[in-house]
């Protein structure tokens, strides 16, 4: 494949020009990009190519006037709006909180034929602390006392059972999507303490097992499994023999949970690539906004250089997803749009 880019320095005011100049550049974007090429998939051979925003729905992304058209308010009218721009979405919100099969009915109605969703994978799923307040009521009715006391917990303090319950409630809840074709897959985005051992790896395996029907791509936010040309085809041909896809990211680089790109494609029918952006002095800050992570505008030479590596991927799998997850207000949808143009130019 494609080398991957090289990283830019940290963040600086040409990376944060605000909204308006990004909605400037996103103007710039759409009337070069051919009419019919809005909120559809772009052709490449006997594949395709899908580019969007991890999400749709925060508040710097919500506010009038920066993403949405003004009056533009409900969620019904927002989820449409983003299904007419772009292709394909990710569900951030299921990480923080079991999904809803109600919500999945009301995605699957509000979205064209075509349009897909992925979803992250909720907390407990990939080994992560949630806040026991999140968990459905009947989840919580089934924690031992000592457990349901807790503000927090991790899946090592649920009785398998129970373990078993979030996963099956979370599969559950997406199933309205899946029958309509529109569930594109299931995010496993693993934090910076989860390092390649065999435990670990069993975990992936069971993963891939409790997911069977439905595509599962993994993110990694450690550097130790691709700390070497060996731990790097270790990790590649793992994830190949469980049929997990290999997420490629773009992220700032020199922390413990800096990942480099790393391109390799493991399964054949998808490909996905999520751009971070590159602020480096919030990726790892405490007491941070999420959001403020992620408030990172890519120039246009540093999307020129990831085309390589996209058309490469697309080469290679049947259905290619490129997510922008820099949604600081119109940074990720601009960028997207961006990348579109250059893709259809």
């Amino acid at each position: 494949m494609a080398k991957p880019p090289l990283p830019a320095p940290d963040l600086d005011p040409a990376h944060d020009p605000g909204f308006a100049d990004a909605s400037s550049r996103a103007d710039e974007a759409l009337a070069v990009t051919p009419l019919d090429v809005a909120g559809e998939p772009i052709v490449r051979g006997d594949g395709e190519i899908r580019i969007g925003t991890a999400s749709w729905t925060d508040p710097t992304m919500t506010r009038g006037g920066v993403f949405y058209p003004r009056g533009t308010s409900t969620a019904e009218q927002r989820l449409r709006y983003y299904a007419e721009q772009f292709s394909v979405v990710e569900v951030d919100a299921s990480y923080y909180s079991l999904p809803e099969r109600n919500n999945s009915l009301l995605w699957a109605e509000r979205t064209p034929p075509h349009f897909s969703f992925h979803v992250k994978a909720h907390a407990l799923m990939t080994g992560q602390p949630t806040e026991v307040s999140r968990l459905p009521a009947g989840l919580v009715e089934l924690l031992p006392p000592d457990i349901a006391k807790q503000t927090k917990l991790y899946a090592k303090d649920l009785p398998p059972d129970l373990y078993d319950e979030v996963w099956t409630n979370f599969i559950d809840a997406l199933a309205p999507l899946q029958e309509a074709g529109k569930l594109g897959g299931i995010l496993l985005q693993y934090p910076r303490w989860f390092l390649p051992t065999p435990a670990n790896k069993e975990l992936l395996a069971s993963a891939a097992e409790r997911l069977a029907g439905v595509p599962a791509t993994v993110e990694f936010r450690n550097r130790s499994w691709f700390s070497s040309e060996r731990s790097t085809q270790w990790t590649l041909d793992m994830l190949r023999d469980l049929g997990l896809t290999h997420v490629m990211v773009d992220g700032p680089q020199g922390l413990e949970s800096s990942v480099p790109a790393v391109p390799g494609v493991t399964t054949p029918q998808l490909a996905m690539i999520r751009l971070h952006g590159r602020r480096s002095a919030t990726w790892e800050a405490a007491k941070v906004p999420t959001v403020e992570r992620y408030r990172y505008l890519y120039s246009p030479a540093e999307l020129e250089s990831w085309m390589p590596l996209i058309e490469s991927a697309a080469n290679e799998a049947t259905r290619t997803i490129v997510f922008f997850n820099n949604c600081y207000g119109n940074y990720g949808s601009t960028n997207a749009r961006e990348m579109i143009a250059m893709l259809t130019a």
